[in-house]
C-alpha cells in the first residue's frame, strides 16, 4: 500500500514569484479538537502576493520558510480526539491565512464550515475569502441600502465580480471600474463599465456616489473619496496600486489610518477600511453566518462564482506572476489533486 504523500507550496524568502518553491513535507496529524483534510482546492488571491512580498500586516511578524494558502476545502480523512459533529469524508471549509496550499493540513473544529454536497470545490473555495469580503463589505461594513449608487473599483477581479453580483441581488445601482477590454464583461454582471483609461472616475456621476469600494488605493484613496456624495462612504480594503508602484508596508499603513481622519473634513463623508480578519476575531459567528449563506447561495446554484483557471502544485510560481500582472477575468484556484 502507497503511503500518502504530503506536499506543500512555501516561500523560502521574501519576493518575487521565483521564492516559490514545491516541496515535500511531514504528514501531519490531527491533534485534540482538529481534524486532518485533504486539500481539494485552495484559493489563489492577490493578498497571497503581498504576504510573500512581506506586506501584509497580519503576517508581518512571520520569517520564511512558511506555507502559502489563505483559504482551503478539503475533505476530512482523520479526527482528532474531541472532535464532534463531524465524520471523515465531510467537506470543510475555512479561511487560514497561511499553509493551505498544501495536499493536506490539519484544521481546528471549531472553525470550520460544512460544506453542502454536490457543490463544486474548486467554485467554493471562490467564496471564502473574495466573495466573503464581498458580502461583507456590503453588507456588514457599507450596510447598503437598495437603490444606492455604488462604485466598485477593480470589478473584472474576483472580488470586484462578487461584489456586481451580490450588489445586484441587493437592488443596488452599480457601476464598475476596470480596463475598457473588460466593458462587456461588467456589462454581463449588470452594472456600467467605466473605463479606468479614458474616463475619470470622480466625474462619471454628477453629485457622487453613496458608496465607493476601493480595493486598489489609488492616488492614496483620495480620488475614491472626492467621488462621494455629501454623507457617502468609501470603504477601502485593498493597495494594490501601492504594491504595484512599490511602496513600503508603512506608507501603506499611513494612507489606511489617513481615511479616519477624513471624517473629520465638512461634508459628513465617512472613511475606513475593512479587513476580514480583523472582523472574524470581533464577531466569529458573522463569519460563519455569512459563508453558510453564501455556499447554500452556490449550493442552490443563485450565484456562479468564475474559476478563471484551476491550478496544479506546479504551476503556482506561474500562477503569481499572473495574480501580480493582473487583467484575469475570475479566480486562480489550487487544485492539489491535478496532475502536473
Amino acid at each position: 500500500m502507497i503511503e500518502p504523500r504530503n506536499r506543500v507550496v512555501q516561500v523560502r524568502r521574501f519576493g518575487g514569484p521565483e521564492e516559490l518553491e514545491v516541496v515535500d513535507a511531514p504528514m501531519p496529524t490531527a491533534g485534540p479538537g482538529e481534524v486532518r483534510v485533504r486539500v481539494l482546492a485552495s484559493g489563489l488571491e492577490y493578498t497571497d502576493t503581498l504576504i510573500r512580498r512581506h506586506l501584509y500586516p497580519q503576517t508581518a511578524s512571520r520569517r520564511p520558510p512558511f506555507v502559502m494558502g489563505y483559504d482551503v476545502i478539503g475533505e476530512i480523512d482523520q479526527l482528532g480526539d474531541g472532535v464532534s459533529g463531524f465524520q471523515l469524508g465531510d467537506r470543510v471549509a475555512d479561511m487560514t491565512v497561511l499553509r493551505s496550499n498544501a495536499v493536506y493540513r490539519t484544521l481546528q473544529a471549531s472553525h470550520l464550515t460544512p460544506v453542502p454536497a454536490g457543490v463544486d470545490a474548486a467554485e467554493a473555495a471562490t467564496l471564502i475569502l473574495s466573495w466573503m469580503t464581498a458580502y461583507q463589505l456590503l453588507h456588514r461594513a457599507a450596510q447598503v441600502q437598495r437603490g444606492q449608487r455604488v462604485l466598485v473599483h477593480g470589478a473584472a477581479g474576483a472580488v470586484g465580480q462578487a461584489l456586481l453580483v451580490l450588489g445586484s441581488m441587493a437592488g443596488l445601482q452599480l457601476w464598475g471600474g476596470a480596463h475598457g477590454t473588460h466593458a462587456a464583461l461588467i456589462r454581463a454582471f449588470g452594472a456600467t463599465p467605466i473605463d479606468y483609461q479614458r474616463e475619470d472616475f470622480a466625474r462619471v456621476l454628477p453629485g457622487g456616489f453613496d458608496v465607493v469600494l476601493d480595493g486598489i488605493g489609488e492616488e492614496g484613496y483620495r480620488r475614491s473619496f472626492a467621488a462621494l456624495k455629501p454623507g457617502g462612504v468609501l470603504c477601502a480594503y485593498g493597495y494594490s496600486a501601492g504594491v504595484q508602484a512599490q511602496r513600503g508596508m508603512l506608507t501603506m499603513l499611513m494612507w489606511i489610518a489617513r481615511l479616519y481622519l477624513w471624517r473629520w473634513l465638512p461634508g459628513g463623508r465617512r472613511a475606513f477600511f475593512y479587513s476580514i480578519n480583523a472582523m472574524r476575531l470581533q464577531h466569529p459567528e458573522w463569519f460563519r453566518e455569512d459563508l453558510k449563506r453564501l455556499l447554500a447561495l452556490l449550493a442552490s446554484a443563485a450565484i456562479r462564482p468564475r474559476v478563471a483557471e484551476r491550478i496544479s502544485l506546479d504551476q503556482v510560481v506561474e500562477a503569481h506572476q499572473r495574480l501580480e500582472d493582473g487583467g484575469l477575468e475570475g479566480k486562480l484556484v489550487l487544485c492539489p489533486d491535478l496532475p502536473s
